[in-house]
């Protein structure tokens, strides 16, 4: 039995060596030098402050700036999930409607759709982007907020921008964070 547990306990800790030490030391220093912004998070710094990531949606509720998705999980990024309401789920439906009446009633003058991913939250309840639709949405009650004109508000909407992901996949969007960023630096 003995000659049996020895080479047991052997490879057990030379295999507990290699994958729970020298493989993640390697990849982590292989990211850190490949992807250096991505292994710590893509950290946005502000006067060398992380004020966010780009990854990550945060809650803005301020007239003055756009607001994100809505998040399910109150945007607690321990918690990523969506809401797994159904369409037909009155809690979902009472939740919409509150976004709904929320968003006309920071904007009462706004008579466009409300796009769908203003009312919705995403799969992972976290989606830092919104349509490009939802951010024109937003448009007059930001520039009305910030004494902007909406072409102003537009064309910083139009820079912030981002195409599909390798110029196929997805739909182009609009980093929220990035968007607020650039127009407090407007002051």
């Amino acid at each position: 039995m003995t000659s049996q547990l020895r080479p047991a306990f052997f490879m057990l800790l030379i295999f507990t060596v290699i994958t729970g030490v020298i493989y993640p030391l390697a990849v982590t220093g292989i990211a850190q030098v490949l992807f250096p912004s991505q292994s710590n998070g893509s950290l946005i710094i502000v006067d060398g402050k992380a004020v966010g990531s780009e990854l990550i949606g945060q809650q803005f509720d301020d007239p003055k700036y756009f607001w994100g998705r809505p998040s399910a999980v109150g945007y607690n990024s321990t918690a990523s999930s969506g809401s797994n309401y159904g369409p037909m789920n009155p809690a979902l439906l009472d939740s919409v409607q509150t976004r709904i009446d929320a968003l006309k009633s920071a904007d009462p003058d706004n008579t466009l759709p409300i796009p769908v991913d203003l009312v919705t939250a995403s799969g992972s309840g976290l989606d830092p982007h919104i349509s490009i639709a939802a951010a024109l949405y937003q448009v007059h009650r930001v520039a009305s907020a910030r004494g902007l004109s909406e072409a102003e508000v537009t064309s910083l909407v139009e820079k912030y921008t981002e195409g599909r992901q390798f110029g196929f996949l997805g739909e182009p969007r609009v980093n929220v964070l990035k968007l607020n960023l650039a127009l407090d630096a407007l002051k």
